[in-house]
């Protein structure tokens, strides 16, 4: 018995390592395209294939990793069909019934956002991010605009749209794969409604067009909404880390969230 709830417990491990070595993955080919961007205008040809190869390989590792993780759920969903003792009703509660159509709950785009991602985007909106970053307002809302351009700052609402994995009320965050927590107390993309929030800088509005500080959203993502960030209002003062604040690589996990280079 012993030897079978250590196996359990080193499944659970992996499942929540493959998405942490994704996400990590990830983040540093990211890093790789960046200064292979550099390398190029500097004209360093052999520096500049190297480090194609090794993005190239790199995406490659990653297709690997995710292909574990769709065959790691279907291999414990055939093991657990196989588990009789113990093992609990299926759970036919609203979440595996079609949702109520609520009028009032019905959202459409008023936009769209543009980004240089378009299969490998940032998981948090970086600043000093290279490429062109524009929300285009559909015309009938550019009147919204107006007074925009005083603040510094705004909230992007938007519509995760390119979410294709199951919900799950649990996650295990991309940079720390030893930690489930509610997705509720997390940033995870997979939410009951796949909405997205993230802060940006506005560096210039003409007509209907926002261009934006660095995005974490892929490009033609579906703009729902935008809120002036207001310094006092949104700013405070006594925040803190929450669960953050238990890991032991927090320190690590702060590199990520804030876009600092690191080699770990």
């Amino acid at each position: 018995m012993q030897n079978q709830n250590q196996h359990r417990t080193d499944i659970e491990k992996l499942t929540v390592l493959l998405p942490y070595w994704l996400n990590h993955n990830k983040d540093h080919i990211r890093d790789k395209e960046k200064w292979l961007k550099k390398a190029e205008n500097e004209g360093l040809i052999g520096v500049v294939d190297e480090l194609k190869k090794a993005i190239d390989h790199s995406k490659k590792a990653n297709r690997h990793i995710e292909q574990a993780g769709f065959r790691i759920k279907d291999e414990k969903v055939s093991k657990r069909s196989e588990i009789t003792e113990n093992s609990e009703p299926a759970d036919l509660s609203a979440e595996n019934c079609p949702a109520p159509v609520v009028e009032n709950a019905n959202f459409k785009p008023i936009g769209v956002i543009r980004t240089p991602y378009t299969d490998n985007a940032s998981y948090r909106p970086l600043a000093d991010d290279d490429g062109n970053f524009r929300i285009i307002v559909n015309s009938q809302y550019r009147e919204g605009l107006r007074d925009l351009d005083r603040f510094h700052y705004i909230y992007v609402l938007y519509f995760i749209h390119r979410v294709n994995k199951t919900i799950s009320m649990t996650v295990s965050p991309p940079w720390t794969p030893a930690k489930e927590v509610g997705v509720f107390a997390s940033r995870s993309p997979l939410r009951p409604n796949c909405l997205g929030l993230s802060i940006v800088r506005i560096k210039g509005i003409t007509g209907n067009r926002i261009v934006t500080s660095g995005l974490d959203v892929f490009d033609g993502t579906p703009l729902l909404d935008i809120k002036p960030y207001i310094k006092e209002l949104d700013s405070k003062s006594d925040a803190n880390y929450g669960w953050l604040k238990d890991l032991d690589d927090r320190d690590h996990l702060m590199l990520h969230i804030k876009g600092v280079p690191h080699d770990y």
